[in-house]
């Protein structure tokens, strides 16, 4: 059995805190992870890990050998991106995170324009509006809408997107247009739960900014509901270009406030921070940058929160 991928296996099963999730992240069966556990017990006389039904912990030597391992697999890891680096094409499976609404809208078709370049890439694509942990959960790359909140990562910019405070006409014929930012308070918003400002919509105007907190009628994880709400009259939307923009412009929804700014957000393709960038995650993240940036609407016009 090949002893570089059985410690591979044992450090997920230790960072992850078990065989099943450890198997499912490998692509393995369980038995076979635990087939790699018992061989590198037997091969190195000593046990690495109690089990039970209900947990999963490191012994004494199992401690002490990934604290050895884990250093060198992270310095296998970048021999093998540097020797990949040097004219090879990009192979291998790629992991990638995205909101759900971008990923099946949008995201879709830059994979598959992408495909056509590298078939030898095999896409594991996961869509959850959550903001994911890149490393902890094991992704190459991830497509996120917002401000970066983690240092460790890198962020490269793909389009800047303008944020739209708007109604549906019904609603405004039955509760009035607000004037100032301070009327919202008195309004049914419909807030995206994940919003980076919490409860707070920011509003700038010659040079002064109003921040307003609002009590949300409707909050939701994904901006596809909450534009569905809003255009059944419910209530008030703040959302980028991309979930509101045809709506605006075919008038089934209007501007709120339109002579208030507010700060854009960015679309942004974010991975771990290495030394070498493998050329899989290195041809996607400029495959975004070409397929995203060079759109006047980056997502095409569409909706993608």
């Amino acid at each position: 059995m090949d002893t570089y991928g059985a410690m591979q296996t044992f450090a997920k099963v230790v960072e992850l805190g078990s065989f099943a999730a450890a198997a499912d992240r490998a692509g393995l069966a369980r038995s076979v992870v635990t087939r790699q556990i018992a061989f590198l017990e037997e091969k190195y006389g000593v046990r690495l890990l109690n089990r039970s039904t209900r947990k999963l912990s490191l012994t004494d030597a199992g401690r002490a050998f990934y604290e050895r391992v884990r250093p060198l697999l992270n310095e296998l890891a970048e021999l093998d991106l540097a020797l990949q680096a040097q004219g090879s094409q990009p192979t291998g499976r790629l992991r990638i995170a995205a909101p759900v609404s971008f990923g099946t809208l949008h995201l879709g078709p830059a994979i598959a324009d992408y495909l056509l370049t590298y078939p030898q890439v095999v896409i594991d694509l996961d869509l959850n509006d959550r903001v994911v942990d890149l490393v902890e959960d094991g992704y190459d790359v991830a497509v996120r809408i917002g401000p970066l909140t983690d240092s460790s990562l890198v962020a490269r910019p793909l389009a800047p997107q303008p944020l739209h405070v708007c109604a549906a006409p019904a609603y405004l014929a039955r509760h009035g247009t607000p004037a100032h930012p301070e009327d919202l308070r008195q309004h049914r918003c419909l807030h995206y739960s994940y919003a980076s400002g919490g409860n707070d919509w920011t509003f700038e105007k010659d040079g002064q900014t109003t921040l307003v907190r609002i009590n949300p009628a409707m909050r939701a994880n994904n901006g596809d509901v909450l534009r569905t709400a809003a255009l059944a009259g419910h209530g008030v939307i703040q959302q980028p270009e991309f979930l509101v923009g045809e709506d605006l412009r075919a008038g089934r929804l209007v501007p709120v406030l339109p002579e208030y700014g507010r700060p854009p957000i960015t679309m942004m393709a974010v991975y771990p921070h290495r030394r070498l960038l493998s050329p899989k995650v290195r041809s996607f993240v400029e495959h975004l940058e070409t397929h995203f940036g060079k759109q006047t609407s980056p997502a095409g016009g569409g909706r993608n929160r």
